[in-house]
């Protein structure tokens, strides 16, 4: 058995995501979550250097056998050669990790390869790759025109963007269609836009008021289709072949239980009047500002 849902391990390491009550997930649920992720079909793992004691946490437990991707940081400002700590970081990273070799690396802000040392950090990059440390590297995206203004000079070979009921511009763009069809990896993350598309009625955020007609069309819809949120999430982001793993981040094993039971049902057209472009709401960098 085999699924396209990936494990997101943000909460391994820090406690996230705006509906995140537990906190971080405990070192010693690591394993278990493991072990019930890879007897259900899961074979890959997002992490990053910035997820505080995610590799480490990972590491610990064992994660041998899986596809694990990591992203690099924002390079320090201090830094004089990016080649040299590209490879520092990476070296931290398998070393965290306890494994000799990462599925894929990707840059958390690709912008950075426009800037003086873009070539060298690139070069970096590559050069995991020459030396069989990575397979594949890439970019994780916050927006569509990232590749508007990297694609001309850099083309991945895999890459993570958002996509969710509300947030579908990489689909509307194109870019999804041509990343497919160049023969780029796609991953997506943001399934349940960081739980907000998980909530209650009674729950929905105060500061989010605005957008509160969507909200009420979503519930609608829903209720129309009998459908719960965490179904037609899953059911939505699933329902496009262009995507090789959708990242899902989980507090618990019981919630990896239900995403997974979950995953399997069609849900038919989502209408298009809930996408939504406004980055104040899919964009959950902005929320900070809302």
């Amino acid at each position: 058995m085999s699924t396209r849902i990936a494990l997101g391990t943000a909460q391994f390491g820090l406690p996230y995501g705006i509906t995140n009550r537990a906190g971080q997930i405990a070192p010693a649920d690591v394993g278990p979550i493991l072990e019930y992720a890879h007897s259900a079909g899961v074979d890959t793992i997002d992490t990053a250097i910035a997820y505080g004691d995610s590799e480490k946490n990972l590491g610990a437990a064992g994660v041998r056998g899986w596809r694990v991707i990591s992203k690099l940081p924002a390079m320090p400002a201090t830094c004089r050669n990016a080649d040299a700590w590209v490879q520092q970081c990476i070296r931290g990273s398998l070393e965290r990790l306890a494994v000799s070799q990462l599925y894929a690396v990707l840059l958390h802000k690709p912008r950075e390869l426009l800037k003086e040392y873009g070539s060298a950090l690139h070069e970096g990059m590559l050069s995991l790759k020459r030396q069989g440390v990575v397979q594949k590297i890439g970019f994780s995206i916050y927006a569509p025109d990232d590749l508007d203004a990297l694609w001309p000079q850099f083309q991945p070979d895999l890459v993570q963007a958002p996509l969710n009921v509300f947030d579908r511009r990489i689909a509307e763009s194109g870019w999804l269609r041509r990343l497919h069809d160049s023969g780029t990896e796609v991953h997506t993350r943001s399934a349940f836009l960081q739980g907000l598309l998980l909530m209650e009625a009674a729950d929905f955020p105060e500061n989010f008021s605005r957008w509160q007609h969507l909200w009420d069309a979503w519930q609608r819809w829903l209720e129309n289709r009998q459908l719960s949120p965490l179904e037609a999430c899953l059911g939505f982001v699933l329902s496009y072949a262009e995507i090789d793993r959708v990242i899902v981040g989980i507090d618990s094993l019981m919630q990896l239980r239900q995403i997974l039971a979950h995953s399997m049902r069609a849900v038919g057209d989502v209408p298009g009047a809930l996408s939504c472009i406004d980055v104040a709401l899919v964009d959950p960098s902005k929320w900070q500002h809302t």
